[in-house]
């Protein structure tokens, strides 16, 4: 190896392993990894923030803004209103909603649609009185396998397209991946639906909607107790029945800042005294009640008299609060919103609430006005597990939306307008009839995303300038030697679907695709069944919650555990290939 591959090999090292270990951000550690190929020459300056321009890189901001106007206008909500019965046997539910979760993802970005459908699922699974964790896994599977029917479903994709279009001329169009990816949809989403949510452990088959699995509504929460409540001159223990009557748990008393020892159940109570109480938003509220308690924030005087809400929100790996506390960000004075709790799969710890450290996937609850709650899901980049006000649905301009978007998509997919433009056109309209505001248009783009993909597309173009990927293709071709190219293909397959498990899969498509090339040169073969093969298998990340963002935002509110997902997803990852790659072959011929 030269130099410079050994440098870039090393380089790409790095960057897996720090993605695998999760300590950083992926956007942080993809742009660090372009500044060290800067400073070593490997990448030239002239190509330093090519990324940031790149089609693919624009298709994926404008993408996320339509997302976000689809979901403003209430069209989502609209066909969901009319879809999802409580009532419904589980199948039944699962059948619908993963039918729904595949469908939306194949016209907007899988996260979005997962972040719209979500809350209506958790709903449902309280009607129903059944735990969430039934139904969460399929819904977030199905997301992810509908955005491989088009170009704009899922990053991945339109990594390939436009790699194709620098590298043979001709990027894909809308709906080239459509043969493959709704074959895949079609038999991955009847898997999840009939046999794949029974494989999940026994564990959360026999969980309800009260168990110790499903804890988006057991929050740990603090109350303050307040001049003229009931409870001070009692004992934490005297109070057992009244929160008992409230179903509340009285977990720990804080005073002056500090955490008294164990549960305190014979500290005396006294004005000014925090509670930490384990319950449902509900629970709460009527616990504040019973006991004239009041929320912490709203006695300080920095909530004032307005009309306040909850809002339950579910916390991503790209908000801002992720390894911070509220306090250190002071939330309570900066933004004018309370934390009331934090629920973390069940979690008791002994951090005061406002001094915890917060992690991916926690579920927040929320005080504030509906104005300010709305904003600040915005800024800090929070997902809304509940219809409590966080955001104007603006219903009547939902065909207007609609209208738009499918406009875009068809003056696109004809070859009248480049996808690019069209899109644009599309966020262009929604800013102009107020289907987005203005002041939404930055926040509705996921920005690490765009960093991580602007930082590893010159990281990929070097890989292909040093020679890197003719080396891994040589290595890939001498282990299958002797062998059909079909062997080669499925062993490409197995590869990246492998590292995406572990890797964001938009670092795993622009790392995979320029190899997918270099093997059809090598094999002397059309390459468009191999780029077709990572476009697959980069999309496909369901053993690990890491691997793709949507496993992750499930898996609080889903009570989920690391080693869950592999139960369902390895059998589905098994089942994709073996769909997968005969129908590649038999629509792009090799």
């Amino acid at each position: 190896m030269t130099p410079d591959q050994l440098t870039l090999f090393g380089l790409l090292f790095f960057v897996f392993v720090f993605l695998i270990w999760g300590r950083w951000r992926y956007d942080l550690v993809a742009f660090v990894a372009l500044l060290i190929a800067l400073l070593t020459g490997i990448v030239p300056k002239e190509q330093a923030f090519s990324g940031f321009g790149h089609p693919a890189t624009v298709i994926i901001a404008l993408v996320l803004v339509v997302s976000r106007g689809l979901s403003n206008s209430g069209a989502i909500e609209l066909v969901a209103r009319h879809l999802i019965d409580a009532s419904r046997k589980l199948s039944t539910h699962i059948v619908i909603m993963s039918g729904l979760a595949a469908s939306l993802s194949a016209l907007m970005n899988n996260v979005a649609a997962l972040a719209l459908l979500m809350p209506v699922d958790i709903q449902a699974a309280k009607k129903a009185g059944r735990s969430p964790s039934l139904s969460l896994m399929p819904l977030s599977f199905a997301s992810i396998l509908g955005g491989m029917i088009t170009l704009i479903g899922t990053p991945p994709n339109i990594v390939i397209a436009e790699f194709r279009g620098d590298a043979l001329g001709e990027p894909y169009k809308m709906f080239d991946f459509a043969p493959v990816g709704l074959a895949c949809a079609i038999v991955g989403v009847a898997y999840v639906a009939l046999i794949g949510w029974r494989l999940l452990p026994s564990a959360r088959m026999s969980a309800d909607t009260g168990g110790e699995v499903f804890n988006l509504a057991d929050y740990i929460a603090e109350v303050r107790v307040p001049d003229g409540s009931t409870a001070i001159g009692k004992r934490v223990k005297d109070l057992d029945e009244a929160a008992g009557r409230s179903d509340v748990d009285i977990v720990g008393l804080i005073r002056r800042g500090q955490r008294m020892p164990g549960l305190a159940r014979a500290v005396e109570i006294k004005a000014g005294d925090i509670l930490v109480l384990e319950a449902s938003p509900e629970s709460i509220e009527e616990a504040l009640g019973n006991l004239k308690l009041e929320y912490v924030g709203k006695g300080e005087g920095m909530l004032g008299n307005e009309d306040l809400v909850l809002n339950e929100v579910v916390l991503p790996d790209s908000s801002r609060l992720v390894g911070r506390s509220v306090m250190s960000l002071r939330l309570l004075y900066r933004y004018r919103i309370a934390l009331v709790g934090v629920s973390r799969q069940g979690t008791r710890f002994s951090e005061n609430v406002r001094k915890l450290i917060l992690q991916p996937g926690d579920v927040l609850l929320l005080l504030g006005t509906e104005e300010r709650l709305s904003d600040t899901n915005s800024r800090l980049d929070l997902l809304p597990l509940a219809d409590r006000g966080q955001r104007v649905i603006q219903r009547d301009k939902a065909w207007w939306a609609v209208g738009i978007f499918a406009s875009a998509i068809l003056i696109s997919s004809i070859g009248l307008v480049y996808l690019p433009i069209a899109l644009g056109c599309a966020t262009a309209l929604y800013v102009l009839f107020n289907i987005v505001p203005i002041r939404d248009v930055y926040t509705s783009i996921e920005w690490p995303v765009i960093v991580l993909l602007g930082s590893m597309i010159p990281i990929g173009g070097a890989l292909q300038a040093t020679g890197g990927t003719a080396l891994i293709a040589n290595g890939i071709v001498e282990l299958s030697a002797g062998y059909s190219p079909i062997v080669v293909l499925l062993l490409l397959v197995v590869v990246t679907m492998t590292l995406s498990d572990v890797m964001n899969n938009t670092a795993t498509a622009v790392i995979a695709a320029p190899i997918a090339i270099e093997i059809a040169a090598r094999l002397d073969v059309n390459p468009d069944p191999f780029l077709m093969g990572v476009a697959v298998a980069a999309s496909c990340a369901f053993l690990t919650p890491i691997g793709h963002k949507n496993n992750t935002l499930i898996m609080g509110p889903g009570g989920y555990r690391f080693g869950d997902y592999w139960r369902m997803g390895l059998p589905l990852e098994i089942l994709i290939i073996v769909i997968s790659v005969p129908v590649i072959i038999f629509v792009w011929p090799l």
